[in-house]
């Protein structure tokens, strides 16, 4: 859907017919991007020299790998990895959806 200014996202349509592994730019925020990512599998483990990473969970459970500790968010919650912190990202269960909040230029350095 378009306005004048620019689109309206509606995520619950984006994702009624997704039934794999999806991570699409949704909008630009500044100098940040916002992605709608669905999970189906692990994402490998990886770390963001140059960005942080905020996820917020809109349906199902996200977990989020760290060294030591394992961050299980649900919908409604949001929860932001500093940049250099190592993590693996994946639902729990069949499929997670979820919004992320990252640098335009964000580096992924893979593990």
């Amino acid at each position: 859907m378009e306005n004048s200014i620019g689109p309206i996202f509606d995520i619950q349509e984006q994702i009624a017919a997704v039934t794999g592994y999806k991570n699409s730019a949704l909008s630009k925020v500044n100098n940040h991007i916002v992605r709608l990512s669905v999970m189906t599998e692990p994402f490998y483990w990886h770390y963001h020299p140059n960005s942080d990473e905020t996820f917020l969970v809109i349906e199902g459970v996200l977990c989020i790998e760290l060294k030591n500790e394992v961050i299980k968010l649900k919908p409604g919650q949001l929860f932001t990895v500093p940049a250099n912190v190592h993590h693996c990202t994946r639902p729990e269960g069949s499929r997670s959806v979820n919004l992320t909040f990252e640098l335009e230029t964000m580096e992924t350095v893979k593990l």
